[in-house]
C-alpha cells in the first residue's frame, strides 16, 4: 500500500527552537565574559589602587573598540557568512578574558595597561556577535516569530547575571579576582567548538525537513543569507554606498539613538551596578553577585515578555509599527524606576525598583527585532553593525560618564538620573524619530 504525502501532511521539524537556544547560550557567555572586570572591579581596583575615574575608563576599554569594529565585523558575516566567523569570535574573545586573569601577576602600572590592552581585544573580538545573531534569526524564522526569537537571545544578557554573577561572585570570594576571568575564559572556548560542531544555515542543516523549510521561507525568512559562496551572486556583499543609505534613512537614524539609550542601562548594569552594591549600599561581593540576580531574572521574565508581546500584537493587527513600538516605549517609561532608588534607603526597596527598571528594559530591548525586520537583505551584516555601533557607543560613554559623576558627587545618585534620562530619550526616539518601521530598501548605484 503505498500513499502521497503532502508536504502539509508532515509535522515540521524544529530546528529553528535548536538554533535560537545555541544563540542564547552564547548570548549569555557574551555577556557573562563583560561583566567578568565588575565582579571582579572591588577587589582588583583595591589591589592596583584605582580610582573610580580609573575604574571607568578601564570599563570602557572593551567599548571603544566593540564600536569601532562593528562595521567591519559586519562586512566579515555578509562576505564570509556567520557560522565560521562567529565560531572564530568566541574562542578568540574567549581565550582574551583567560588573560586577564594574568595581569594581578605584573607590577601596578604594567598591569593597569594590560588590562586596558586586553579589554579593547575583547571588543574587537565580541564585534560580529550580536549582527550575527539577528542575521542567523532573519535567516531562521518567520516574520511573525522574529520577535520572540530576538528576544529570547537577547534575554541571555540577562540570564547571564543570574546564573554567573552569584558564581562569579563565589569564585572571587573564595578563590580571588584571577579566577574570574580563568573560568569564564574557558567556558567560552568550549561554547566556540561547541557552535562550530552544531550551527548551519537552513539550506545546509541536516536536521531541517521540507516541511519546516517552506514554513519560514514563506514567512519572510531569508534563508539564502549564509548560502554557500558560489550560491550567491557574484556582485552581492556590502558596498560602501550601502553604509550611506541606512545612516540617510531617518526610521535608521532613530532606531540608533534608541539603542544608544537604552544600552546605557545595559552598561550600568555590566559596569558599576557591583559597585554601587558594593560602595553605595554596603554589601559584600559575594553579596552583591547574589543580590544580583533578581533585576537580571525580572530583565530575562520582561525580554522574554517582550518579544512574546511583540509577536502578539503583530498577529492581532498586522501591524509591524504598533508591534515593536509599544513594547519598546512602555518598557522605556517603566525603566525610569530606577530613579526611585535615589529615595529610598532599605536594601530590599532599592532592589525592588532596579528589578523593576530591569524588567522594563527587558520588554523594551527589542532592537534587534527590529534590525531583522528592517535590515536589506544584501547587507543585513553592515546594517547590524551599524546599529551595534551607535548603540554601543553608551558602552564608552556610560562608566566613564558616571565614573566621572562618581569622581564630583561621591553618590550614585547623580548616575541613576542619567541612567533614567537616557531611557525616557529611548521611549522619544521611537515615538517621535523612528516613524514607520519597514524593511529598507536600498537603491542601486549607477
Amino acid at each position: 500500500m503505498s500513499a502521497v504525502v503532502s508536504a502539509t501532511d508532515v509535522r515540521r521539524s524544529r530546528v529553528r527552537l535548536f538554533i535560537v537556544t545555541m544563540l542564547f547560550l552564547v548570548t549569555t557567555v557574551n555577556y557573562a565574559d563583560r561583566a567578568t572586570l565588575s565582579i571582579a572591579g572591588p577587589a582588583l581596583s583595591k589591589e592596583l589602587h584605582l580610582d573610580p575615574v580609573a575604574m571607568g575608563w578601564i570599563f570602557s576599554a572593551f567599548g571603544w573598540s566593540y564600536v569601532a569594529a562593528q562595521v567591519p565585523g559586519g562586512w566579515l558575516l555578509d562576505r564570509y557568512g556567520s557560522r565560521i566567523v562567529y565560531a572564530f569570535s568566541i574562542i578568540v574573545w574567549s581565550l582574551f578574558t583567560m588573560m586577564q586573569g594574568w595581569v594581578g601577576f605584573l607590577g601596578a602600572g604594567t598591569a593597569i595597561v594590560v588590562l586596558f590592552a586586553l579589554r579593547l581585544l575583547v571588543g574587537v573580538a565580541e564585534a560580529p556577535s550580536f549582527p550575527a545573531n539577528a542575521r542567523i534569526v532573519a535567516a531562521w524564522f518567520p516574520g511573525n516569530e522574529r520577535g520572540t526569537a530576538s528576544a529570547f537571545f537577547n534575554s541571555g544578557q540577562y540570564f547571564a547575571t543570574v546564573i554567573f554573577a552569584p558564581l562569579m561572585g563565589w569564585i572571587a570570594h573564595d578563590y580571588g579576582w584571577r579566577y574570574v576571568f580563568f573560568v569564564m575564559g574557558g567556558l567560552g572556548v568550549i561554547m566556540g567548538l561547541v557552535w562550530i560542531k552544531t550551527i548551519y544555515g537552513p539550506k545546509e542543516h541536516p536536521g531541517v525537513n521540507e516541511a519546516e523549510f517552506d514554513y519560514i521561507k514563506e514567512g519572510g525568512a531569508l534563508v539564502d543569507l549564509d548560502a554557500p559562496r558560489d550560491e550567491r551572486a557574484s556582485n552581492s556583499g556590502p558596498r560602501w554606498d550601502h553604509i550611506r543609505q541606512l545612516l540617510s534613512n531617518r526610521m535608521m537614524l532613530g532606531v540608533y539613538l534608541g539603542q544608544y539609550c537604552i544600552n546605557t542601562l545595559t552598561y550600568f548594569f555590566l559596569t558599576w551596578f557591583p559597585v554601587y552594591l558594593v560602595k553605595e549600599r554596603g554589601l559584600s561581593i559575594l553579596q552583591a553577585g547574589f543580590v544580583a540576580t533578581l533585576p537580571a531574572l525580572c530583565g530575562f521574565i520582561g525580554g522574554v515578555l517582550g518579544g512574546v508581546i511583540s509577536d502578539y500584537i503583530l498577529r492581532k493587527t498586522n501591524s509591524l509599527t504598533m508591534a515593536r513600538k509599544i513594547p519598546i516605549v512602555g518598557g522605556m517609561l517603566l525603566s525610569m524606576s530606577i530613579i526611585a532608588c535615589n529615595y529610598v534607603d532599605g536594601q530590599a526597596l532599592v532592589v525592588g525598583f532596579m528589578a523593576l527598571a530591569f524588567f522594563g528594559k527587558g520588554i523594551g530591548a527589542l532592537g534587534w527585532a527590529v534590525v531583522s525586520d528592517t535590515s536589506p537583505k544584501e547587507a543585513g551584516g553592515v546594517s547590524g553593525g551599524l546599529f551595534n555601533t551607535f548603540g554601543n557607543l553608551s558602552s564608552i560613554t556610560t562608566p566613564i560618564v558616571i565614573g566621572y559623576i562618581l569622581a564630583a558627587t561621591g553618590s550614585f545618585n547623580g548616575a541613576l538620573v542619567f541612567v533614567g534620562a537616557n531611557a525616557l530619550v529611548a521611549a522619544i526616539a521611537y515615538l517621535v524619530v523612528v516613524g514607520k518601521i519597514e524593511r529598507v530598501v536600498l537603491k542601486r548605484s549607477s
